[in-house]
């Protein structure tokens, strides 16, 4: 289906409907007895085991100190009276569907984000009246909480919802976005990292406010004339008013797996790559796609990071061709040090 939009009317809003501590809470659903208690979600539920990350958590388990990333055992230290639960994906995957569901029987545009996140778009005087009737409704269907953020663009709705967490509704508009966000950090917006933040307090931008004013010529220079300006836009509460209701389309298959005992020469670490491009290779047949582009992810003893990627003489689904790309490309690491993770990413057509 196209995009939905009503760029000129003054009551189009956008809802940003995020679902709360949502894998957490799915197991929560299955398991009653668990309300209430720290719970943590992650790899195999063996917070003892080393190289286990972190899913989610509840916010029991979040006051403890326990995030998402962190690895199980240090989740461990933190809250070790908590539940740790094995990840059920197929069980989340079929929740989100239950959820994206629910919020289509409201007859608005719905856009999928992602497993526990969507826009929806409606043309409405009262957008609180709609934000309760989606929190109420998700609710009773699903038994989930979910947390609503309204606003006259996507990325006011996407920020407010932050204000609204867990279970609220919260609207940013043109009319209080100064006054609530002009003086919070620039890394509080949408799409902001650690770099980019620090990069613009290099040139004195601290806060919200200060890139929203800041010279876009100035910003062009710094970022490019593309980014540059979409991160003032972006501080000065986003310009997206479209809600699409086509499919998401999978634009990649990954794999990374992180490996009890760091590889240590070349030749392990050669046939682990392959090992998963047999993998991804394996998805790719399933969903009937074609790869364009093979990537190697590295991540070293020391936690360094690097993503390298090559473009394939042609579209492909040929598994010899992939992994002598892949080896192509993991000819350009050096490999000088252990390795504790690896991936392998194909870009499809």
């Amino acid at each position: 289906m196209v995009p939905v939009a009503q760029e000129d009317s003054p009551t189009w809003w956008l809802f940003h409907v995020d679902l709360d501590q949502f894998l957490a809470a799915v197991e929560i659903r299955r398991r009653p007895e668990l309300a209430g208690k720290a719970v943590v979600v992650g790899g195999d539920g063996d917070p003892t085991r080393p190289r286990q990350v972190v899913e989610t958590a509840t916010y029991e388990a979040r006051a403890l100190g326990v995030r998402s990333g962190m690895p199980l055992r240090a989740a461990l230290r933190k809250a070790p009276d908590a539940v740790y639960l094995r990840s059920d994906h197929p069980t989340y995957e079929a929740a989100s569907i239950e959820v994206m569901d629910t919020l289509r029987t409201f007859g608005h545009a719905v856009e999928v984000w992602g497993w526990d996140e969507a826009f929806l778009g409606a043309d409405v005087d009262d957008p609180f009246a709609l934000a309760d009737q989606i929190r109420t409704r998700v609710r009773e269907r699903t038994e989930l909480s979910c947390a609503v953020g309204i606003g006259d663009t996507k990325e006011r709705a996407k920020m407010a919802t932050s204000f609204g967490k867990p279970g609220g509704v919260f609207r940013l508009s043109r009319d209080n976005w100064w006054e609530l966000m002009g003086a919070r950090p620039a890394q509080e917006l949408w799409g902001i990292g650690s770099r980019t933040s620090a990069k613009l307090a290099a040139h004195g931008i601290a806060t919200i406010a200060d890139l929203g004013h800041a010279d876009e010529q100035a910003l062009a220079g710094w970022f490019g004339p593309t980014i540059g300006p979409a991160l003032r836009r972006l501080a000065r509460g986003g310009a997206s008013r479209t809600v699409s209701t086509e499919a998401w389309v999978r634009r990649s298959l990954s794999k990374q797996v992180t490996y009890p005992t760091d590889l240590a020469t070349r030749e392990e670490i050669s046939t682990a790559v392959l090992a998963l491009v047999d993998d991804v290779h394996s998805l790719l047949l399933e969903e009937g796609r074609i790869a364009t582009h093979v990537a190697v992810t590295v991540r070293t003893a020391t936690f360094f990071t690097r993503t390298k990627t090559a473009k394939l003489a042609a579209p492909t689904v040929d598994r010899e061709s992939l992994r002598e790309r892949a080896e192509i490309v993991l000819g350009r690491f050096e490999l000088d040090r252990p390795v504790r993770l690896l991936g392998v990413r194909f870009d499809l057509e």
